[in-house]
């Protein structure tokens, strides 16, 4: 008995340092999706390592912008889109058009999310059941509404803490499932160095993977909705630092783990010239590379990773309503139930019509950046008044990498526009 007692210490010490991440947890959840997952793959497969700068990027803004969305809230006591409302002379024109084009982008990314998870779960299930395939469309529709459902039930629970304990446990096992991978499958350490240098793909979709690629990690939802998570976890200015620790942390988590998922795609596929446009079908290419096993493990990290994004997508709406409304998030309210129920159906068209979800997922997210120039400029701005931070002066490192992000943006959804003119 004794000698198995610091095992059990070491299990209780690792769950709660799992258990004890912050806010952070939904940023991961908001980033690393299907979709991300997909855009991830795609590259990884069609372009190699290639896009690793953009990735880099991304993730050392959204730090930046997670920390200040967070400092702000700390700070002012105010959320984002109440203080554009009540502080910028444009501001009230500023916050809706925020709400419409992040709503529009989470909501075409949750049918996404539905359709290729549910496709997921079946085709593990048929695999032990293959009778199942005469009935394709029918199952994985009564898959889709059997799981929101569920996480419609689980909303009404109506917990902050409630809901950051679940994406804690998704979060998790989708990390671990594809640094695992990665231990089967790697790229070469030349094609990463090569990543690392800025260059865009002059080939057709190369334009719009770069958009992608910024849409879904530069998720403007994920600052926005910082402040409430921030508030909902009961942090105050005292916790400025445990605030700064769990932006960099978050921030370093996405790279990681989105890398490690591009890194398998290149490894396993990409010298082999078998580009994927289908995360279901990497299954078929990685597995006589990888074996079954590492297939079993990326494809459960996949389903987590759409899992632990189906949570925050339904949270958004009336996460953005009610800071446009109050800054004051109340998860009991008839509001909150209703725009979750409508976002529930909205999941739903997808699987409902049978189509493909991956292109959906691809324009989702290009369709992100062009909201994320009035997100990062909105709080440049709130960040730079005295009198609305009550005597705290944003640094001049925090505000070069603001400005730096907003240049970012702007080139990013300019290289959106190309990328969807040529599409269309």
């Amino acid at each position: 008995m004794e000698a198995t007692q610091p095992k059990k210490s070491l299990v209780k010490k690792f769950l709660a340092l799992i258990l004890g991440f912050g806010p952070g947890i939904f940023a991961i959840g908001y980033t690393i999706g299907t979709g991300s997952v997909t855009s991830m793959i795609v590259a990884g497969s069609t372009y190699g390592m290639q896009l690793l700068w953009v990735l880099l990027l991304s993730c050392i803004f959204s730090g930046v912008l997670m920390f200040t969305y967070g400092n702000y809230a700390l700070i002012t006591g105010e959320t984002a889109l109440y203080g554009f409302k009540k502080h910028l002379k444009y501001g009230k024109i500023l916050a809706i058009l925020i709400i419409v084009g992040i709503v529009f982008g989470q909501w075409n990314s949750l049918m996404g999310i539905l359709g290729i998870s549910s496709n997921i779960i079946y085709e593990l299930i048929a695999q032990s059941y293959p009778q199942l395939a005469d009935n394709k469309y029918e199952v994985v529709l009564g898959i889709a509404i059997l799981i929101i459902a569920i996480f419609y039930s689980l909303m009404l629970v109506g917990k902050y803490t409630f809901f950051e304990k679940i994406l804690v446990i998704f979060v998790a096992i989708m990390g671990l499932s594809f640094i695992i991978s990665l231990f089967f499958v790697y790229p070469l350490s030349t094609d990463v160095i090569g990543g690392l240098i800025p260059s865009i793909p002059d080939v057709p979709g190369g334009k719009m993977m770069v958009a992608a690629f910024v849409g879904t990690t530069m998720a403007a939802a994920t600052f926005l909705s910082r402040p409430l998570f921030v508030r909902g976890k009961g942090w105050t200015i005292a916790n400025l630092k445990q605030q700064k620790n769990d932006s960099i942390i978050a921030a370093t988590l996405v790279f990681i783990i989105s890398a490690a998922i591009m890194a398998v795609a290149c490894g396993a596929l990409f010298h082999q010239g078998n580009p994927v446009t289908k995360v279901l079908d990497m299954a078929n290419t990685l597995e006589p590379v990888a074996g079954r096993f590492a297939v079993s493990i990326f494809f459960f990290g996949t389903l987590s990773a759409g899992l632990s994004s189906i949570f925050p997508c339904l949270l958004i709406a009336p996460l953005l309503l009610a800071d446009y409304q109050s800054g004051k998030l109340d998860t009991n309210s008839k509001q909150f139930r209703v725009v979750t129920f409508i976002a529930c159906l909205v999941a739903l068209i997808v699987p409902i019509f049978g189509s493909n979800p991956i292109q959906m997922q691809i324009l989702s997210q290009v369709f992100n950046v062009f909201v994320l120039p009035l997100v990062i400029l909105g709080i440049i701005l709130l960040v730079n008044n005295k009198k609305v931070m009550k005597g705290y002066k944003t640094g001049i490192s925090i505000n070069i990498g603001l400005f730096a992000a907003l240049f970012f943006a702007c080139v990013i959804s300019y290289n959106g526009i190309i990328a969807l003119t040529e599409y269309f």
